[in-house]
């Protein structure tokens, strides 16, 4: 009970038609095998992201009272930009600081920062030179968390004609509340 056309064929023609049949097969099940597997992939990695977004969510639930706490601090302490004579006082500030570890400050700009829905920010650009230790201690002394003051841009290098000293340019940042805190 063969088709005619198959009776037809020699032997060798018979093997040929079925390796090439066996080839079209194989390959279509590879094809199948592959969007298979690459749906089966791609569904572990939208599994793994999920996952990690409940493991990110869940810590979020966990240390929200934290997180309130310090978001209500924040509102109580974090200053309102009155006007741009802001960056000046921040300029004196850390004039201040640097005066106090013996750290002299060069070529000192200052400048208005960006604007978001968050905060405001006012930019003092420095170079220094110093110790490296006095370096420290400025630099832990401007970054209190009551200052809120960022360190926007760093660059530090060892002076090239004194090796004992460290020459910083700073780009310092002061963020100011965006609207006066809800009472």
């Amino acid at each position: 009970m063969m088709p005619g056309w198959y009776q037809r064929m020699n032997r060798r023609e018979r093997m040929l038609s079925w390796i090439v049949a066996g080839t079209v097969f194989g390959l279509l099940n590879l094809w199948i095998l592959n969007w298979v597997l690459a749906g089966l992939s791609a569904a572990h990695k939208e599994v793994a992201a999920r996952r990690a977004r409940l493991a990110e969510q869940a810590l979020y639930i966990k240390e929200r009272d934290l997180w309130m706490k310090r978001e209500e601090w924040i509102q109580k302490h974090q200053p309102v930009l009155k006007d741009a004579a802001e960056a000046s006082a921040l300029l004196d500030q850390l004039r201040e600081v640097a005066g106090k570890y013996n750290v002299l400050i060069e070529n000192p700009a200052i400048g208005a920062g960006e604007t978001t829905p968050y905060h405001q920010t006012v930019f003092a650009s420095i170079e220094t030179k110093s110790p490296w230790p006095p370096l420290v201690h400025f630099l832990y002394d401007v970054q209190r968390p009551d200052a809120f003051a960022v360190f926007e841009n760093v660059n530090l290098a060892i002076d090239g004609s004194d090796p004992t000293m460290m020459r910083g340019k700073f780009k310092i940042a002061r963020w100011f509340a965006s609207t006066p805190p809800s009472k």
